[in-house]
C-alpha cells in the first residue's frame, strides 16, 4: 500500500467526480495473492493510529485521527508490478479481483470502524486521481 499525506485530493471516473477528501491520507491499495481479511484490518488499524501528521513543534506525533483527517482509499493493482524481466511489468501477483475488490472494501470499513471517514476510489474503473502531496510524506506500507 501507498499512502500519501494529502491537503485534498480526488477521484474523477468519465469526468464525474466520485470522491474527494480535505486534509488527511490517499491510500492507494494493492491486494496480493494470499492476502487476508485479517491482514487487512490489520492494516487498517495501523493507519489510523500512524502518527505522521506534525504537531506545534513540528513533529511527527499525530495520527489522522487526532487531526480530523479523512481517507480516499484507491485500489491500484499496479502497485504489485514486477518489472524485473523485460519491459512490460508482470501482474502476476496480483489477487484475483473478487478477492481484491472484497479486501479494499474491508481494509476501507476497518478504517471507518477506527473513526475516520472514508471516500472510495471506484474498483476496477479507470480513474483520474488528483492530489496535494502534504510535505510531501508518502510511506510503502506492508501487512
Amino acid at each position: 500500500m501507498l499512502l500519501q499525506r494529502v491537503r485534498a485530493a480526488s477521484v474523477s471516473v468519465e469526468g464525474e467526480q466520485v470522491a474527494a477528501i480535505g486534509h488527511g491520507l490517499l491510500l492507494l491499495a494493492g491486494v496480493a495473492r494470499g492476502d487476508s481479511a485479517e491482514q487487512a484490518a490489520e492494516l487498517a488499524a495501523k493507519v489510523a493510529g500512524l502518527r505522521i501528521f506534525s504537531d506545534d513543534a513540528r513533529r511527527f506525533n499525530l495520527s489522522a485521527l487526532d487531526v480530523g483527517g479523512e481517507a480516499l482509499v484507491v485500489s491500484q493493482f499496479t502497485l504489485l508490478a514486477d518489472t524485473r524481466r523485460g519491459r512490460r511489468p508482470s501482474f502476476s501477483d496480483a489477487a484475483a479481483p473478487e478477492l481484491a475488490h472484497d479486501l479494499v472494501e474491508t481494509f476501507a470499513s476497518e478504517l471507518e470502524g477506527h473513526g475516520l471517514r472514508v471516500s472510495r476510489g471506484r474498483f476496477g474503473a479507470h480513474m483520474l486521481v488528483e492530489l496535494v502531496n502534504d510535505g510531501p510524506v508518502s510511506l510503502m506500507l506492508e501487512a
